[in-house]
C-alpha cells in the first residue's frame, strides 16, 4: 500500500521538513522521517534553531555552550558553532539521500544572520563563511531575496556555492532571483566552474499571501472580496511555476543547461496552513508538479502522510484561472504589490528579532557558566 507522501514524491515532489534539532539527529528521528515519511531534505532559519536552543526541555546543548564559555566565546560565535555542527550532522544522515538522488535532494540550508538581509558584502562574506565552516556539498546557503541579497545570490553561485533564496512573495521578485541564479552560473563558467555542482532552490512563501490578502479581504467585507478568500497563495505560487517553466525554456537558461547547469527548483515554503476553516494539507495537494520541493513543519507533514490526497499534478493547467484570482484581487481594491512588500519587511523582521532573542539567550547562557 502506497503512502500519500510516498504519492507524493512519486509525483514530482521533494518532501523536506522545515525543522531540525540536536535532539531530532542524534535520536535517530531524522532518519527515521527519511526511511517512513519520504523526507529528502531539510530546511532551518532563525526562528528554528532560536526555539531548539532555547527550548528549556532540550539539555544537548548545554556541553557545547559550557566549553564554548569556558573558551570565552561570544554569543555569536556560539551560535555559528551550535548551528553549523547541527548542520553538518544533519547533513551527514542525509548524505545517502543526496547520492541516491543525483545530488538534487539530501540538502540541508542554513541561513546568512537576518542583520544581513540588507548588507550585500556582508551577506556574501558569511555565505563563503558559512560554505567553508560547514564543509559539505550537500549544503544549501539561504539567503534572502531581499534587493541587497539579489547581488549576494548571484556573487555566491558565481563562488560555486549551493543557494536556498528565501523569502520570495512576488512573481516580480521571483523573476529576478531567477535572474540573480542564472547571472552567477554564467560567472561561475566563465571562471572555469564545473556548473554541475552547482544547486539552487527558490522558496517561494505560500500561506503568508493569504494571511494577509485575506486580512484586506475581510476588512473590504463584499460579497467578491469574500468569494476571493484564500485563494491568492495557491495562485500567486501555481503563476510563479508558469515563470519557472517558461523561463527555464528560455535561450539563456538552455545555453547553460547545455553545459550542465541545474534548474533553480521551486520550494513551497511557509505551507502550513494558518486558517482552522481550511484543509490542513492545503498548501501540499494543491501545489503538485515535477520537479518542486515542499517544505513542510512537522505538524503539516504528519497530516499529509495520515489523509493527504495526492491527485497528481495541481499546478499545469491552472494558470488562467490563476490569473482571474488576481483579476479579481484588482478588482476589489487589494494592492497586491503592497501586499508582498509588507511580508517581506515582516519576514525579515520575524527573523530578526528571533535571532536577537537567541543571541540574548544564549549570552546570558555563557555568562552562566563563566
Amino acid at each position: 500500500m502506497t503512502t500519500p507522501t510516498a504519492a507524493l514524491s512519486a509525483a514530482g515532489v521533494s518532501i523536506w521538513l522545515d525543522d531540525l534539532s540536536r535532539t531530532r539527529i542524534h535520536s535517530g528521528n531524522l532518519a527515521e522521517l527519511i526511511a517512513s515519511r519520504d523526507v529528502v531534505g531539510v530546511t532551518t532559519n532563525p526562528t528554528i534553531f532560536a526555539n531548539s536552543i532555547t527550548n528549556p526541555d532540550d539539555t544537548s546543548y548545554d556541553a557545547q555552550v559550557a566549553e564554548l564559555a569556558a573558551r570565552g566565546a561570544t554569543a555569536e560565535e556560539a551560535i555559528t558553532e551550535a548551528t553549523t555542527q547541527d548542520v553538518r550532522d544533519a547533513l551527514d544522515v542525509f548524505r545517502p539521500v543526496w547520492e541516491r538522488t543525483g545530488h538534487v535532494d539530501g540538502r540541508v540550508s542554513i541561513e546568512v544572520s537576518p542583520d544581513l538581509a540588507h548588507d550585500t558584502d556582508g551577506t556574501i562574506a558569511q555565505a563563503k563563511e558559512l560554505w567553508a565552516k560547514v564543509d559539505r556539498p550537500n549544503l544549501l546557503v539561504k539567503i534572502p531575496a531581499t534587493k541587497a541579497g539579489l547581488p549576494a545570490i548571484t556573487a555566491a553561485i558565481a563562488a560555486g556555492i549551493s543557494v536556498n533564496v528565501t523569502l520570495i512573495f512576488s512573481l516580480e521578485r521571483y523573476a529576478e532571483v531567477i535572474d540573480a541564479y542564472l547571472a552567477g552560473l554564467e560567472q561561475a563558467k566563465a571562471a572555469g566552474i564545473d556548473i554541475s555542482t552547482i544547486h539552487s532552490v527558490a522558496s517561494f512563501f505560500v500561506s503568508r499571501v493569504d494571511t494577509e490578502t485575506d486580512k484586506r479581504l475581510a476588512a473590504i467585507g463584499t460579497d467578491e472580496a469574500t468569494a476571493l478568500k484564500s485563494k491568492a497563495g495557491l495562485a500567486n505560487a501555481r503563476l510563479a511555476y508558469e515563470l519557472y517553466e517558461k523561463t527555464f525554456a528560455g535561450e539563456r537558461a538552455a545555453a547553460l543547461l547545455a553545459a550542465g547547469a541545474n534548474r533553480q527548483r521551486p520550494l513551497w515554503a511557509s505551507t502550513g496552513v494558518k486558517d482552522p476553516a481550511l484543509p490542513d494539507t492545503l498548501y501540499v495537494t494543491e501545489l503538485v508538479a515535477a520537479d518542486v520541493v515542499n517544505t513542510m513543519p512537522e505538524k503539516t507533514l504528519e497530516a499529509t502522510f495520515d489523509h493527504g490526497v495526492v491527485t497528481g499534478d495541481t499546478i499545469t493547467g491552472t494558470y488562467d484561472a490563476s490569473r482571474e484570482v488576481f483579476a479579481g484581487l484588482a478588482a476589489v481594491g487589494i494592492d497586491f504589490a503592497d501586499v508582498t512588500q509588507v511580508l517581506e519587511d515582516e519576514g525579515v523582521a520575524k527573523f530578526i528579532d528571533s535571532w536577537h532573542d537567541l543571541l540574548r539567550q544564549v549570552r546570558e547562557g555563557l555568562e552562566a557558566q563563566r
